[in-house]
């Protein structure tokens, strides 16, 4: 058995901050944003949350899925930022959907999130665990953004990407995934919590401490990038007895323009392959897949048959790789 994606979905906010708008409260320009990372806009929650984003992301994903709630088997939400602990945001998602007949829970993986989401969705069926799945990528990273710190600020984004999964008779295709813990310093964040309980989230962000911030040792990341990634690609197609030439598309997570044109480059691939809408939202996390996933469908670009590489990488550090057909 497979997992064969048979419907996607997306939510972002409608309030958007451009570059131009960005440049009035940090030391930045449009020019020197999008030279060097690609972004042209951000949408920004303001009453959304990871939750609600996620519920919506995954309601669609139902719709073009054309089945009912209630056939969901499993439900998987991606997110390092979610509005609440417990319950877990799958378990809301759940109840907002009314997919009564679903087990929930949430995975936290940074940017390479929904990859493990995929990955894991596809083992419950492989193991006859589950016959539908929703798998949910949901990022509300402004709350966890320093607006006064021009090296992450620029980049990131909020969003909601969702696919479902059906198990089908075919090719099971092998992922591959990866976790350097010792690198875990490229890229962190501090829960808002002191040991007395008491949340910094109450506080005004100019009184929150700077490791209560994502931050980012962006050269760090890069290299790590541009490394891992083209080798995790390659790992999973020779696993998988796949030729590049066989792939429609590499779908990356969208974390930086020089990022996707550098594993193109060094996979000799052209840019073609690598779609890209992160002028448009930043980077989600682990919602930037799923929406750009959810993007190409709408757009009628997804062929029947055709193979497609998802990619991700981020935090952790984590890097993984998949391979399913449309």
């Amino acid at each position: 058995m497979t997992g064969v994606i048979i419907g996607t979905g997306s939510y972002v906010p409608s309030y958007v901050i451009d570059n131009n708008e960005l440049s009035q409260f940090v030391d930045t320009s449009d020019e020197w944003i999008r030279e060097r990372t690609g972004v042209e806009r951000r949408h920004i929650a303001s009453d959304e949350t990871v939750v609600s984003m996620a519920a919506e992301a995954g309601r669609r994903a139902i719709d073009s899925a054309k089945i009912a709630p209630e056939e969901i088997d499993l439900i998987i939400v991606s997110t390092i930022s979610s509005d609440v602990i417990l319950p877990c945001a799958a378990c809301e998602v759940q109840k907002a959907l009314g997919a009564v007949n679903a087990v929930g829970f949430d995975l936290n993986a940074a940017c390479t999130g929904f990859v493990l989401a995929f990955n894991t969705a596809n083992a419950y069926m492989m193991s006859g665990l589950c016959k539908k799945a929703l798998i949910i990528g949901s990022e509300c990273l402004s709350n966890l953004t320093n607006w006064k710190d021009r090296r992450t600020c620029i980049l990131f984004g909020d969003g909601a990407g969702a696919a479902v999964l059906r198990a089908e008779e075919g090719k099971a295709f092998l992922p591959s995934a990866h976790s350097d813990g010792t690198k875990g310093a490229a890229l962190t964040m501090k829960s808002r919590h002191d040991r007395n309980g008491i949340t910094k989230e109450i506080l005004p962000q100019e009184m929150i401490k700077e490791e209560y911030f994502m931050k980012m040792d962006g050269q760090a990341v890069f290299k790590f990038a541009v490394k891992k990634v083209p080798e995790v690609i390659r790992d999973v197609m020779k696993s998988n007895d796949i030729k590049q030439e066989d792939v429609s598309y590499y779908i990356l997570h969208q974390a930086n323009r020089r990022i996707v044109e550098a594993v193109a480059k060094r996979l000799d691939e052209p840019m073609e392959k690598f779609p890209m809408n992160l002028n448009e939202y930043g980077n989600t996390s682990s919602a930037s897949i799923p929406i750009l996933l959810d993007e190409l469908n709408k757009k009628g670009m997804l062929k029947k048959g055709k193979l497609i590489v998802l990619a991700g990488f981020g935090a952790g550090l984590t890097w993984g790789a998949s391979i399913f057909r449309w």
